[in-house]
């Protein structure tokens, strides 16, 4: 019983721990390069469809779940007006990304879309963005076809001065 209790106060302490290290932030510039997986700090919502990375990118793949809502969520960061610039392609069809502030990354009720879903093109996209409090900011992506893939690189979310 003792070793019992003794596992669950250290899995708690990691936890805790784990999360304690997530602070908000109010730059954040990602390459994705040293991904092996999605960022503790970040959350990965997929729905059916799958989120992971792969090549120094994050992928956004449907599966066999095309107009899935999938979402990649940074830490929390302070608010204020930013400029967000990302590099997004995709392996063709109808493909789309839109930018949210999100109040609980746990609950998509939360999620205030800011920007009109754009058309991913393969170039650099920039996007403006006003945080009226910290927030998290949300990466919605729409994929309208069977394995059908969408792949963002080189994130950078700069406040504007």
């Amino acid at each position: 019983m003792k070793k019992f209790i003794l596992a669950g106060i250290i899995t708690l302490g990691g936890i805790i721990t784990s999360n304690a290290q997530c602070k908000t932030i109010s730059t954040l510039t990602e390459s994705f390069d040293t991904w092996k997986d999605i960022d503790k700090c970040w959350t990965a919502k997929a729905g059916k469809a799958m989120l992971y990375t792969k090549d120094k990118q994050v992928v956004f793949d449907s599966m066999t779940s095309p107009r899935e809502n999938m979402y990649l969520v940074t830490p929390k960061i302070k608010a204020g007006n930013y400029t967000l610039t990302l590099d997004a392609s995709d392996n063709g069809g109808e493909t789309t990304l839109e930018i949210f502030t999100v109040g609980n990354a746990a609950d998509t009720k939360s999620y205030a879309s800011v920007s009109k879903p754009a058309k991913i093109t393969g170039n650099k996209q920039t996007f403006n963005i006003s945080l009226k409090k910290d927030s998290n900011v949300g990466l919605k992506v729409m994929l309208n076809g069977i394995h059908q893939a969408v792949y963002l690189d080189n994130f950078s979310l700069k406040a504007k001065k």
